[in-house]
């Protein structure tokens, strides 16, 4: 006989989606021995809960979930895409409104580049959008020194491997000549670390600016640097495959303590 899978779901998937933690993180929290069920401290993440189960962390009681949320945010320049920066940087969680709940990023933004940040409260949407197989198509603005022929973007728009990592066929048009710098918009499916920037390093150009203005049907629009949106929870759940153009609310408030 088959033995029958266990009831509930991993204890980090229930952190995650309560908004304590990610689920990596939420397991170094179990290691760490920071959480506890039913009033006995756990030491392993290989644990299937209910809600029947009663959770807490750090001593204090862990709430029901909250349904999947997801803000766009307009991520400035020199801001890094972590809770905690080894070198002290300022970072994006840092910068968020202090009414924020917690949040992770979908995907990264390196420090140099700017634009479109999508945030979720739900480890399992983080992961679903993040995923190659999703296919959404994250759109870029583009500035680069000099200029580069349409020869040379044909290689980007074919495919290019550069150090023995290949980069799928990109979408790439010339916008305008703007003094010694050239606009390009650049569209891809996959967003591998500093996949633009080594690809147009590849064909001889560099990048000076990097503006994400899309990500699938989420755009960045006239959001100005730093602020925050959220898009409704109707078109969240749209989104998640319950199609309609997201519509936001926009939210302002204090930076939060880091």
């Amino acid at each position: 006989m088959t033995e029958k899978s266990p009831e509930g779901d991993r204890i980090a998937k229930v952190l995650s989606r309560a908004g304590i933690a990610s689920r990596r993180e939420a397991e170094r929290m179990i290691t760490d021995g920071r959480v506890a069920v039913n009033g006995k401290v756990i030491e392993s993440p290989a644990l299937n809960v209910t809600e029947r189960d009663r959770i807490s962390v750090d001593g204090k009681p862990v709430g029901e979930p909250e349904p999947p949320r997801i803000w766009l945010y307009h991520k400035p320049a020199g801001l890094v895409t972590t809770e905690r920066d080894e070198k002290d940087r300022p970072t994006v969680f840092a910068a968020l409104p202090a009414d924020m709940p917690r949040v992770m990023s979908v995907g990264r933004l390196d420090l140099n580049s700017e634009g479109l940040l999508l945030l979720t409260n739900d480890g399992g949407v983080k992961r679903r959008l993040e995923l190659p197989a999703t296919g959404w198509l994250r759109r870029y603005r583009v500035r680069i020194k000099g200029t580069a022929s349409e020869a040379k973007l044909d290689q980007l728009r074919a495919g290019i491997t550069v150090e023995g990592l290949s980069y799928q066929p990109m979408q790439v048009t010339f916008d305008r000549q703007q003094g010694a710098n050239a606009w390009l918009t650049v569209s891809l499916r996959e967003g591998k670390n500093r996949e633009i920037r080594r690809a147009m390093e590849a064909i001889g150009a560099t990048v000076n600016r990097l503006i994400r203005v899309s990500y699938g049907p989420f755009q960045l629009g006239d959001l100005p640097a730093g602020a925050v949106e959220e898009v409704k929870r109707r078109v969240v759940r749209d989104q998640l495959g319950l199609g309609d153009k997201p519509q936001m609310t926009r939210t302002r408030g204090k930076k939060r303590n880091s």
